[in-house]
């Protein structure tokens, strides 16, 4: 028979709601309690932007479960408006704080789940709590955005900080046809990405008419005659004008009621646990986006606040607290994805930026193929870079940007990093294909073959941003083709089609380190291979091409 028992679960939403259904299945004798300081217990946060720029247009369809629903199916004592202000471990109680009474009670558990998620950072600026300034946390954050953007005269909006809410923004806001300003502290938009990688986002933001400051953090924010937000100073001495700003420069983890109850709290800032969403005190669990999970590719404990692990989390932590046993909690890798307009932008793992700041030896190539067969209507192509460790060729982390079929490819990698895979076992994976979904070599096969023939020695890459200067540049591609857009930064290169390098390779130095490119560099392999097998020992393939090339030096340049 299940065990009676009392469960406090501190916060909804993603993981404290899932934490109490799980519960609830797995113990149907406890006692399950859920708190919540806000109005609603369980709503999909990330569904708020959309919500914000109509293209949800119904507010109750974010609404994930409602208190009544919890109640009735799940028999949970949902105690809304209501925050735990303190915890007394050796007690095994709460204090609570009930808003709508304003009064304060104490609450005993044998079993404590935290779930309190984290906060908008909010910098110490000047005029940060002006009427105008906002930060997108809940539904009321939204109700509040979407009031002041459709029912004042606002007419632009500036966003700060160009990470994932903060692109979703501005593509919703655009769709309320709001003029746009974007600034952003890092000298690109998405952060976590490699620069290049986020040129045809930034193009697609230009193209749509936003204006960005990169490379330029806030220093304050304007106000006119009645107080009201006017626009902002950045750290330049820039100003822009603006009546609606947000900020969305990420998140502080809420670990404050369980640091000040003693538990550890790990280096990243979360709160510590181990596989079974333990603290320090096992009878106290903390998960989402307070808590730290175990970081696939660095084997690290590290916070990832993303709504898929938290909900994991949660139900993990909701049936161990329940039944005292479940699953560990998995690695997580760390796979988002964002839409910018008509681009989408997909990351798992680690970038080789990331690897570089965090120390580990990194490779990586990039490939450009087309989202399904390209003699089927409608091929998009896409761009992917892979990053895998040299000695091991395990799978380290992979980026993705096109217009279509980026979610498939990155989920495909981050499955394969989830069981420990290397880009030989990658290359050798079975997909799915017909003309309108794939192609026969799925360009996640491309990048896997570009990455096995690096640690093979086939074909050896070069950064696709690297200084060419004082190298034999030679450029594969058609003459229309060069004549149409020379190889960016490369104003020495040797132009020889492909089809003729066989026959010209008399103009050519086989002594001098040689770069190969062309389009994307699939015809830089070819050519490669040629050289190599004909005396030329140093020959190097630029990944990804002159496309690549084009928007590695226009960001490099940028900065």
């Amino acid at each position: 028979m299940p065990e009676k028992i009392t469960i406090v679960i501190v916060g909804g939403v993603a993981g404290g709601a899932s934490a109490a259904t799980r519960a609830r299945r797995m113990n149907e004798a406890a006692e399950i309690i859920l708190l919540e300081k806000d109005e609603h217990v369980s709503f999909a946060n990330c569904g708020l932007p959309y919500y914000i720029g109509g293209e949800i247009a119904e507010r109750q369809k974010l609404l994930v479960a409602t208190a009544d629903l919890l109640r009735k199916r799940f028999r949970i004592d949902v105690r809304a408006n209501q925050e735990a202000t303190r915890i007394d471990r050796a007690a095994k109680q709460l204090d609570v704080r009930d808003h709508l009474k304003n009064e304060d009670y104490t609450l005993a558990y044998d079993k404590l789940i935290l779930s309190p998620g984290a906060a908008p950072l909010v910098p110490p600026i000047e005029n940060a709590n002006a009427p105008g300034v906002f930060t997108l946390r809940n539904l009321a954050d939204a109700d509040k955005i979407r009031e002041h953007a459709v029912k004042t005269s606002a007419r632009k909006a500036v966003v700060v900080g160009a990470g994932f809410i903060g692109l979703e923004m501005v593509e919703q806001l655009h769709r309320l046809e709001l003029k746009i300003v974007l600034a952003e502290l890092q000298p690109q938009v998405l952060p976590p990405l490699d620069p290049e990688m986020t040129y045809p986002l930034e193009k697609a933001l230009r193209d749509r008419e936003v204006q960005l400051y990169l490379g330029d953090g806030i220093a304050g924010i304007l106000t006119d005659e009645r107080g009201n937000a006017s626009g902002v100073k950045l750290q330049s001495g820039e100003v822009t004008t603006g009546d609606l700003v947000i900020l969305g420069l990420g998140v502080r983890p809420n670990s404050q009621l369980a640091q000040e109850a003693g538990l550890e709290i790990g280096a990243t800032g979360g709160i510590a646990v181990n596989r079974f969403s333990q603290t320090a005190d096992p009878d106290i669990y903390a998960v989402g986006d307070a808590a730290e999970y175990p970081y696939g590719p660095t084997g690290k404990q590290q916070r990832v606040p993303l709504a898929g692990p938290a909900n994991r989390a949660g139900r993990l932590a909701g049936e161990h607290a329940a039944s005292g046993a479940s699953a560990e909690m998995p690695d997580v890798q760390g796979t988002a994805i964002v839409r910018v307009f008509q681009q989408a932008a997909a990351t798992t793992g680690l970038s080789v930026k990331m690897a570089r700041k965090l120390g580990i030896d990194a490779w990586s190539v990039t490939i450009a193929a087309n989202h399904h067969a390209g003699y089927y209507p409608g091929a998009k192509q896409l761009v992917l870079k892979l990053v895998f460790a040299p000695e091991t060729g395990k799978i380290l982390g992979a980026q993705c940007v096109g217009v279509a079929g980026v979610d498939k490819r990155i989920d495909v990698i981050a499955t394969a990093m989830q069981f420990g895979g290397t880009v030989r076992q990658l290359a050798g994976v079975d997909l799915s294909y017909a003309p309108p979904f794939g192609s026969a070599k799925d360009p996640v096969h491309m990048a896997a073959f570009s990455a096995c023939n690096y640690l093979d020695g086939v074909d050896l890459f070069l950064d696709s941003d690297a200084n060419l200067s004082g190298q034999q540049v030679v450029d594969v591609r058609t003459e229309k083709e060069v004549s149409a857009k020379p190889l960016a930064g490369a104003d020495d290169a040797i132009a020889i089609p492909l089809d003729d390098l066989r026959e010209r390779l008399g103009e050519l130095d086989q002594d001098r380190p040689t770069v190969v490119s062309c389009g994307v560099g699939v015809r830089a392999h070819v050519a490669a291979r040629i050289l190599r097998q004909n005396g030329f020992a140093d020959v190097q393939n630029l990944s990804g091409g002159a496309l690549v090339r084009e928007w590695a030096i226009a960001q490099r340049t940028a900065e």
